[in-house]
């Protein structure tokens, strides 16, 4: 899903927290996309806990196991 951002300014962005929902601002934030440090330590720790994984490509899987 893309977003329009046309005719918005970056001072003008508003987002929600990935971590908690929170509206936050893009412009000014040292921790953006997240609304506080906290939100972005979580989210560190969840990557780091493994619980967030990228999907690998089933080609490439299929790849490996053939020996190509």
């Amino acid at each position: 899903m893309e977003r329009d951002f046309s005719g918005t300014s970056s001072e003008d962005l508003k987002l929600k927290c990935p971590t908690c929902g929170k509206e936050t601002t893009w412009e000014g934030n040292p921790w953006r996309p997240f609304c506080s440090e906290k939100c972005k330590l979580i989210d560190l720790g969840k990557w780091l806990l493994e619980e967030y994984k990228i999907p690998e490509d089933k080609k490439d899987e299929e790849d490996k196991v053939s020996g190509d």
